[in-house]
This record gives C-alpha cells, sequence and structure tokens, in this order.
C-alpha cells in the first residue's frame, strides 16, 4: 500500500507545473510590493505568483525580507506599496483572523496546558464546527501524523519531532486555503529534520493544500519545494524549481548561494556557435564551455563549475581530454559517502572536488601534497555574466 501511495505522488509531482501554463490563475499574487520600517525597505518591489496545490519556498540569508513577506500575507504586516491577492481577494484591511492563512512558527507555539488532541482541536472550536465533526477532525489529523496513541499527552511529554507534528496538524486542522511555515524543522537535528522534510512532503500532497515555507537552509528548500524564490536585500533574485537553480543559475549571487560552487573570472576568447573559449589567469590552458551566451569576444565572465561536476586523477589526462587544472591536494574532507579535496592550483587559488567513494577499498588513494590533474567536460560548467 505504502508503495502504490508514494508512486502516485511522485506521478503527481513530476507533472505539476501550473507556472508553465500561461492560462493558469495563481492562488497568490504579490503586485509590486514594498514594505518600509522607516528609512529601511525590508521588501523591494516583489511581484510573485504562488499556484493553487504548489509548495513553494522562500530562501535567503537573514535580513533578506522572507519572513517579511509571509508575514504580510499572513496580515501580521501591511505593504507600505501595492498589493496582494488570495484566491482574487485584495487582502489589504483583512484581519489575520479573517484570512484563509493559518502560520506554524519554528517554536511551534503548543498550549502547554492542554493535550495533544486539546491543541488540534482548538482551531476548529474558535471557528464554531459542531463537536462531532471536531471529533472526527481531531482523530483525522492525529491518524495523518501518526500520533493517535499520544492524543492524551501534554507537550512535554513529547520529543520534538512529536511536537513538531502536533504543531502542524493543529496548522492545518481548519483547513486553510494556505499554510505558512516559519523555519518548521529548525528545532530538529539533522536525521529527524531529513526524515521530516519528506513527511511534510507527503502530507502537502495528501492534504492538497498551498503551502509556503520560509528558510535559510538551501537543502531544505531544495528538498521539499517545487519552486524556490531565491531573496537577496529585499528583492527576487531568481524564482525557479530547484534543479534549474543549482543547474542553471541566473546569477553569480545564485551560483555561490545554493551548493558549493567554484567560481572563476574569466575572460571571452572566442565564440563558435555555442561554444566560448575562455581565459582565465587561473591557469594558462583555454576553457571550452559548451553554452549559448550573449557574451562577446572581450567580455569578462564569471564561470561557475560545481564541485561534483569535475574528476580528479593522480594521472594526468589524455591529451585530447580538454579542460584541465593542474594543482596540489591542499586539504580533504571524508564525508562517507564522498570525499571532498581542496585543490591549491600553482596561482594560490584553491578550488573544491568532490567525487563519490564508490569503492571500500582504494589501492592508492589520493592524500595531501599529492600533484593532481582535475579536468571537466564543456558541459560542467555555466558561463554568467557580470
Amino acid at each position: 500500500m505504502a508503495k502504490a501511495r508514494t508512486q502516485t505522488i511522485g506521478a503527481v509531482r513530476r507533472k505539476f507545473s501550473p507556472w508553465t501554463d500561461p492560462a493558469a490563475t495563481p492562488l497568490i499574487r504579490f503586485e509590486n510590493v514594498v514594505k518600509r520600517f522607516g528609512e529601511f525597505t525590508a521588501v523591494n518591489n516583489v511581484s510573485l505568483d504562488i499556484f493553487e496545490r504548489e509548495f513553494f519556498a522562500l530562501l535567503g540569508p537573514s535580513g533578506c525580507g522572507k519572513t517579511t513577506l509571509m508575514r504580510m500575507l499572513a496580515g501580521f504586516e501591511e505593504p507600505t506599496e501595492g498589493r496582494i491577492t488570495l484566491a482574487g481577494e485584495d487582502l489589504a484591511g483583512v484581519p489575520p483572523y479573517r484570512r484563509p492563512v493559518n502560520m506554524m512558527f519554528q517554536s511551534y507555539a503548543l498550549f502547554p496546558h492542554m493535550s495533544v488532541e486539546d491543541n488540534i482541536a482548538f482551531g476548529p472550536k474558535q471557528a464554531g464546527m459542531p463537536k462531532a465533526e471536531i471529533k472526527a477532525r481531531v482523530e483525522e489529523m492525529l491518524a495523518l501524523v501518526k500520533l493517535e496513541t499520544f492524543a492524551k499527552r501534554k507537550p512535554h511529554q513529547l520529543s520534538g519531532g512529536q511536537r513538531q507534528r502536533v504543531a502542524l496538524a493543529r496548522s492545518v486542522a481548519t483547513r486553510p486555503k494556505v499554510l505558512l511555515l516559519d523555519e518548521p524543522l529548525g528545532a530538529l537535528d539533522k536525521k529527524l529534520r531529513e526524515e521530516t522534510q519528506f513527511e511534510l512532503m507527503d502530507l502537502q500532497m495528501e492534504l492538497g493544500m498551498t503551502f509556503l515555507i520560509v528558510t535559510h537552509d538551501q537543502e531544505e528548500a531544495m528538498t521539499v519545494a517545487d519552486r524556490i524564490a531565491v531573496m537577496n536585500h529585499g528583492v527576487l533574485v531568481q524564482v525557479d524549481p530547484p534543479a534549474t537553480l543549482y543547474e542553471q543559475p541566473a546569477t553569480k549571487y545564485v551560483a555561490d548561494f545554493i551548493g558549493d560552487v567554484n567560481i572563476m573570472e574569466c575572460k571571452v576568447e572566442g565564440c563558435f556557435g555555442g561554444d566560448l573559449r575562455l581565459s582565465t589567469p587561473i591557469t594558462p590552458h583555454p576553457i571550452q564551455i559548451a553554452q549559448d551566451s550573449d557574451a562577446k569576444v572581450g567580455d569578462s565572465v564569471w564561470l561557475a563549475i560545481r564541485p561534483e561536476k569535475m574528476r580528479i586523477s593522480l594521472d594526468p589526462p589524455d591529451a585530447v581530454a580538454g579542460n584541465c587544472f593542474e594543482g596540489e591536494i591542499w586539504d580533504i574532507g571524508y564525508l562517507g559517502d564522498l570525499s571532498i579535496y581542496h585543490v591549491e592550483l600553482p596561482c594560490g587559488t584553491r578550488i573544491k572536488v568532490s567525487q563519490p567513494n564508490l569503492s571500500r577499498m582504494v589501492e592508492r588513494p589520493i592524500t595531501w601534497e599529492d600533484k593532481v590533474y582535475v579536468t571537466f567536460t564543456p558541459h560542467a560548467g555555466v558561463v554568467l555574466g557580470q
């Protein structure tokens, strides 16, 4: 049974992309939204569409404006300029308790004197639901988050992961159109956080609700979200599905912010029908990149290469192998499933290369101070404009 459910969710997620349909109507729309606190602009002219049943993530460093944007949707802040609509309704002047939106906080904010079932029942009671419906809804929520046997316990008698589930069940018990999650997994340890991310995805699909999560954790956003909006200094830098953000960043900032990356400044030496030949002071050899670009000969550009797109070897590559850096191992990080190598080039620049540990035994492992050769294909790098 579990296998069939997972396959169904996978099929839905693969086909879900309403943002690519020009005729699709967004559930949430931010139109030229500005939020100022005195002379400080926290959100600067943001326009953004979020669609029904989408799991959307606002990602960025502290102070980038992501939480302020979510708080305006919840009704805790009002835009200085622009407007926010939900299901076609302008939210200006609508108090938080009248918006079809619930918010789950990082602290969970559970009522300590109430049992698990009473915490979950709180919202439906406030909404005036009949007692029989409340009882059925609480039982449904407990089953959904797998806490049926914990119904009578108080929050202090639960683990952090269990409290997180109670808070989630309480947030969705009233069936809001949108659930806002403010760093919801930040209090969990790494392993539990990773497990909960997948549970959150499955729960969102089962409920058929729109989730908007705010996080500074890149892995969390990349795991759970259908699309991610990367923010910096109050503006949207790029809005795309996770794979597009990672493989095709629009700017140097996005390339550097999402995951590990090597970024080097280059100059365009030639353009040959979809290929670029670049020069860089970190190596005497030209670099060939397979990419269409508006860059012209003589332009300065940034070349971004992910560590896992490069290969490292003790042996020099074949003469026709193409792009190659020569260097010396400066540092090594062993992570079990992969190893991270910091390679120092003759010019003093250090680049990062990751390699999966496919075998338990290595005859001649790469170690400190070894001379190595780092190679990558023309398709491995992304050229970004200044």
